[in-house]
Formats: structure tokens, sequence, C-alpha cells
């Protein structure tokens, strides 16, 4: 059954009206209802449960994730905010600093640097003051001195052309080998996941000369911490035509209008108006419908309450498509 010709059910669908929406409460246990048999079948779920990738990049991905209850993908949400591990710069050793930027804020600026370094080859220190070893930190130095460029163009006014190291950048960072670090982290050397992070601008004179410890970390504790720049969902839209009162073939085009692009299709022939299942993903439920009297029942606006759009921006060393199993690994 389409979403066109389908009909209103409150147990799949949240109503979407002109002022408020309903049917938004769950039942004390989600998916069951009194007077009716719902004991755990693993097939039956498992045949309910569907994970579909629709877009997927080096930095983003949307997924559908479908069969499951809002506290479940709420909590993968928050799990992928909040306790994906990191690695990040904890501690910063200042030998000297001659830049504009004050110490703290150039450790501030320091510790949100992504670092490429896989979480699973790293302990995490149980407190702050724990000691460190090669399995628990990184230790990372950054010494940049800014010169004048002798081979300049005399009438350039680039701080580029007429400076060398004029921009202090995450690139600069450069790794000590700690212990067994040398060995275990060999494939992949940990550096900045973006070289060209500007920390600060120097003129010639001025230095910066510091120490770095990089720890493991969750982003509950610290928002640099946090593997992801975005996470967040939505539910499905749902466009359900009143089969018993169509559209006037007049009016279609000012119907489709009331709609994101490609949501609503009209025949050119006929002037018969159907909902692309496709494209009705994009509906942004902006209401418009409901603001014109003449539409008034040929249309009912609903969110599915089990199919949740995801859109996840990765920050750092996980690839997308790596931070669900990781939230899923966490919560068990």
């Amino acid at each position: 059954m389409t979403a066109s010709t389908s009909k209103f059910d409150p147990r799949k669908h949240v109503g979407v009206h002109a002022e408020r929406v309903s049917h938004v409460s769950s039942t004390d246990f989600p998916g069951h209802h009194p007077d009716e048999d719902h004991s755990w079948d693993l097939e039956r779920f498992a045949k309910g449960l569907t994970v579909k990738i629709e877009r997927l990049s080096n930095r983003s991905i949307e997924f559908d994730l479908v069969g499951v209850d809002a506290s479940i993908a709420n909590a993968y949400r928050r799990i992928m905010l909040a306790e994906v591990p990191t690695i990040c710069v904890e501690r910063v050793y200042v030998w000297d600093n001659t830049s504009v930027i004050v110490d703290e804020v150039l450790a501030q600026r320091i510790g949100l640097i992504p670092l490429n370094v896989d979480p699973a080859l790293m302990d995490m220190k149980q407190s702050p003051n724990d000691q460190a070893t090669d399995r628990n930190t990184l230790v990372f130095r950054l010494q940049v001195t800014c010169q004048r460029n002798k081979n300049a163009p005399k009438d350039t006014t680039d701080p580029n052309q007429l400076y060398i190291n004029s921009d202090v950048l995450s690139s600069h960072l450069t790794w000590i080998p700690q212990g067994e670090q040398e060995i275990v982290l060999a494939d992949n050397p940990p550096a900045p996941s973006n070289p060209n992070i500007v920390l600060g601008k120097l003129r010639p004179g001025q230095e910066v000369d510091m120490e770095l410890h990089a720890v493991k970390g969750v982003g509950k504790d610290h928002a640099k911490f946090c593997p992801v720049a975005t996470a967040s969902y939505r539910l499905l839209p749902l466009v359900i035509l009143n089969s018993e009162k169509p559209v006037p073939p007049h009016l279609t085009e000012n119907f489709r209008k009331c709609f994101s692009p490609g949501v609503i299709r009209v025949d050119p022939q006929t002037k018969a108006i159907s909902v692309d299942e496709e494209k009705m993903r994009n509906e942004t439920m902006s209401r418009e419908v409901y603001r014109h009297p003449e539409f008034e029942g040929c249309v009912q606006l609903a969110r599915v309450r089990d199919h949740f759009l995801f859109n996840v921006e990765s920050e750092g060393f996980y690839p997308p498509q790596r931070l669900l199993p990781e939230a899923i690994a966490v919560m068990r």
C-alpha cells in the first residue's frame, strides 16, 4: 500500500496538523498494546528491522533506521555525540609563546584539533592524574618560528609571501613516539585529520614552542572528544491523499506548489494527483497546504513513527559509516 492510498494509522503514524501534532505518546512498553500478545520474537523483530544507507561521502552519511522505538534511535544519536571515544590533546606545556594569542586560548584551539588516531589502540586514563604511559598518552611538539622571506617580491603585501611560517597550522604538530608507539602506530602515524586548521598568526620574531599530550576521552567529558560535527534524525514524512475527495483539476498546480519539489506528481493529461514515494522523504512538512481552505480534506500530513532518517557528519578518525556500529558497541 502506497502513501497516497494508505490511511492514517495511530499506531504507526504521528499526525501533523495545521497548528499541532497528535498521537505522539508511546505506550509504557513501546510497541506493546493491551490485551494483545507481544511476546519477544527475534525473527519477527529482524524482519521489521532495516538499516539502509541513502548517501555516503568522506565526511557525512545519511541512513534510514526502520523498525525500532524512538528511545533506541535517540540512544544511538546521544551515544554518537557523547560516548564514542576519540583522541584529543588534553595537556599543553608551554615553553615559549610570543604570539599575540594568550596561552590559554591557543591551548583551547589545539585541543579542538581532530586527530586521526584509532581509539581502540589506546587505553583511557581512569583519572586525570594517572601516570602518563605509552599506552594512554601521545606526545606532540609544536615549534614554529616566523621569519622574513628574503626572496619575497618587493611589491607584494601577501603575508604568505613576505614571511615564512606566518600561520601556525595544525600540520605543524609533530608526533614524538614514546615506548612501543612507533611499532604499534606505524601503519597510521598520529597526525591532525585536517592539516590546514589555522591556530594563530605570527610575525617576524614571534615563536610558539609547546609540548602537547593527547589522551583518550568521550564527548560527555568535553566537547572536543565528540567524534561527530552533527548527529540528528527526523521521522519519515508521509503525505496521505484522500481518495474520496480528490483535488479539483484546475487547482492541481497550486496543490503541487504547497509541497517540496518533486513530492507531488501531476498527470499532464488527466491532471490526476499522485505522491512520489522516493522524493517524499525530501518533504519539509511546511504545512502550507493547510493554509488553503480549498484543499481542506484533500490531504493529511503525518510522519512514520518508527522510520528514522539519520544525518551524521563525522569529524576525526572515524569514517562516517563506522559511527553507528561504534554506538551499538557502546550500548551493548
